[in-house]
């Protein structure tokens, strides 16, 4: 914001006026309606209601977007109201001193009505007639309709709105303040194109207003003229149709002017750029330019016709063609220049650059991603790549989820790739690719759609779920539809959020447990000395939290994993032992992400022959693993996958409860086929969470 508009603000909402320039301003405008005002303050407010109708209709062309504007109806309320009452004072002088002469009511009234008419009030009357029309039936009617749709469109769009902010949360998008900050905005573009609808009524009713107002003032002058003060017919008529006119003329600009202001405001398409610019960028097309020139050009040859005109005409068309052509060629020689040196960046300059070093081969990044030339423009700093910013929330997110900082992703481009390709690598690993259309939004149908959207069908790549890519213009349709409609750039980084939970135990390494154990020896620095590595060497604890996390098991409370640790008899046990025995301590804060507190924790359990069963088992087997009929395996996963996709459709998601001393064999085993199931033991279940047994695989009820 440059230094004007930051004045201007500080000016309007000073302390110093805010408390008394509203209040003072309505006052000012009941006294108008009820006090005789002289001409001088008369034409003193008319001046100023045509200046306050310009500032609206500016502030309007220069906004971005309607919600810049929101107190757009309030004002133009005000502005209706500061127009009446100013026809209510003119009225009253009108009437009572109008057999004075033309200059009655002020040097506004009478200027307008004299200059304007020239005289003849009969050409007066019409043009004030044709002004009315205008504004009445053209600008105030369609303005009025656009209005009455946009609300409905805004408030029926408002649910598929929210299911984007609502996924965008919880796949790490948006922080809740930006969530909160994002339904503000939807609530208040609701309240805008609401209060705009009822708004254009005001414009419409000042329109209908300003008739009566002209035949009041035009029927009473003459009849208090010629009855009360003996004026001839043609005196009174001159006097009187003069000054009623001009006073409507002095009305109608202005109410002219916010009509446009109303107009502009409610058919704004929300973009970058103000208004001028937005039209200027569409309309340049030079495709459109030539054939006008052309068919001016052949106008201006057709005998009888203003040949000099068009042809003047047709000249000044070719010009702007001409100046948008070398604009156009200008732009694309730029970009095919910035193409050629990115691709000498490639290419050897000389015998040195035949070296291959070891640069050129190592990545040393922990997550790299890769992306096809299609898909630069996501990370493009100068077009505004919004893929930087995402990528940069998912990382906010997953780290605070798991207790960590996720490492930086490094992002390159990879001319292997397709154009719309990108792939995620975890090391050296390629853990996930896709493909995405940069210029479409991929729509993914909720619970209650049921009408098939046109576009392109594919697999939503971070669910598998069935989706469609679709054109811009067809968001609002597809989220009336009940389509949860999603940009590009947010499909790639829920993908990325879903591959980083599922590989944290990769991304841990012994200086990222490090950079954990000096921060928490800020606060807790004997428990830190005393523990590491005196009794749990580094990589024994990395080792440690790796298992943790392995089972989506947080670590973020690492001082109660020390405790316990310090607690343990570590030198006779394994890693494994050691991480089983910190799970039902911190088991916590994986149920709290999983169940609300107040809320249920829905939990899926076994028989107890089958639980029975599988115990017997892993005794038998030891520390070969837990064996189990394949039959018997696809059964449990059957009955387990069925109840995890009863879940998914209520938005909920249950855990696995079993016998600790199975817990962490049935955890490896079951994870192979439902990599998304979480398994816990009973004494991982904090005592004071309640519970709600969704499943109970084994039983008859299951198994029918």
């Amino acid at each position: 914001m440059n230094l004007t508009n930051t004045f201007g603000a500080q000016f309007f909402t000073s302390d110093k006026i805010k408390p008394f320039g509203l209040p003072v301003a309505i006052l000012m405008l009941m006294v108008m309606m009820v006090i005789p005002l002289p001409s001088i303050l008369l034409d003193v407010f008319f001046t100023t209601n045509i200046l306050l109708s310009l500032l609206i209709l500016m502030v309007s062309i220069h906004t971005f977007r309607p919600l810049d504007f929101s107190s757009f109806p309030t004002v133009l309320l005000f502005a209706t109201i500061l127009r009446l009452g100013l026809n209510v004072a003119s009225t009253r002088i009108v009437l009572s001193a109008g057999h004075t002469g033309p200059d009655a009511a002020g040097k506004v009234i009478e200027a307008f009505g004299e200059f304007v008419i020239a005289g003849n009030y009969v050409v007066g009357i019409f043009v004030f007639a044709i002004l009315i029309i205008i504004n009445l039936v053209v600008i105030t009617k369609g303005a009025g309709r656009v209005s009455e749709v946009s609300a409905r469109f805004t408030l029926d769009a408002m649910p598929g709105k929210q299911m984007a902010i609502d996924a965008d949360l919880n796949a790490g998008l948006l922080t809740s303040e930006e969530a909160k900050q994002r339904r503000d905005d939807i609530a208040k573009e609701a309240d805008f194109y609401g209060s705009m609808d009822g708004a254009s009524k005001f414009v419409k009713g000042d329109a209908i207003a300003g008739i009566l107002i002209l035949l009041i003032n035009i029927i009473g002058g003459l009849v208090i003229g010629i009855a009360q003060h003996d004026l001839p017919v043609s005196v009174a008529a001159e006097n009187y149709i003069i000054l009623s006119v001009g006073d409507g003329l002095v009305a109608q600009i202005p109410s002219l002017l916010l009509a446009i202001a109303t107009a502009i405001i409610v058919t704004r398409v929300s973009t970058s750029q103000d208004l001028s610019k937005q039209i200027g960028s569409q309309i340049g097309v030079k495709q459109a330019w030539l054939p006008s020139a052309c068919v001016l050009f052949l106008l201006g040859l057709i005998p009888g016709m203003p040949n000099t005109l068009f042809l003047i005409g047709s000249a000044l068309t070719f010009f702007v063609w001409w100046i948008i052509r070398n604009n156009t060629q200008t732009f694309n020689k730029n970009d095919e220049s910035d193409y050629e040196n990115n691709k000498d960046i490639h290419k050897p300059e000389n015998e040195e650059d035949n070296i291959v070093s070891l640069s050129d081969i190592a990545d040393n990044s922990s997550i790299s991603m890769q992306l096809g030339y299609g898909l630069i423009q996501l990370v493009d700093d100068e077009k505004d790549g919004p893929l930087i910013a995402r990528i940069t929330g998912v990382r906010k997110q997953v780290s605070k989820e798991l207790g960590f900082i996720v490492p930086q992703v490094r992002i390159r481009d990879d001319l292997s790739l397709e154009a719309n390709h990108y792939r995620i690598r975890i090391g050296q690993e390629i853990v996930a690719e896709d493909k995405i259309f940069p210029q479409l939004l991929l729509a993914i149908p909720g619970d209650n759609a049921q009408t098939k959207i046109e576009g392109t069908d594919v697999k939503d790549p971070s669910f598998n779920m069935d989706a469609t890519w679709i054109e811009p213009h067809q968001q609002a349709r597809a989220e009336n539809l009940g389509y949860m409609v999603v940009e590009p750039e947010a499909v790639i980084a829920t993908h990325l959020n879903q591959i980083l939970s599922k590989q944290a135990a990769e991304l841990l390494g012994q200086d990222d447990v490090q950079l954990l154990l000096d921060n928490l020896a800020k606060s807790s620095p004997q428990l830190v000395s005393s523990t590491v590595p005196k009794l749990v060497p580094l990589n024994i604890l990395t080792t440690i939290l790796k298992t943790l996390l392995s089972e989506n098991m947080p670590i973020s409370d690492l001082k109660r994993i020390l405790e316990v640790l310090a607690s343990q008899n570590v030198k006779n046990m394994t890693p494994i032992e050691l991480a089983e025995a910190i799970r039902p301590t911190i088991s916590g804060l994986l149920i709290q992400q999983i169940a609300p507190l107040n809320s249920a924790l829905p939990i899926i359990t076994f028989t107890a022959d089958l639980e029975q069963l599988i115990v017997n088992v892993a005794k038998q087997t030891g520390a070969n693993g837990l064996i189990l009929e394949a039959s018997l395996i696809q059964k449990i996963v059957s009955g387990i996958n069925t109840v995890m996709e009863k879940m998914q459709s209520e938005n909920r998601k249950a855990v696995m409860i079993t016998a600790p001393v199975i817990r962490r064999d049935l955890s490896h085993m079951l994870r192979q086929h439902i990599p998304s199931l979480d398994v816990l033991s009973f004494t991982e279940l904090p005592d004071n969470k309640k519970i709600e047994v969704v499943a109970n695989i084994g039983s008859e009820e299951e198994k029918n």
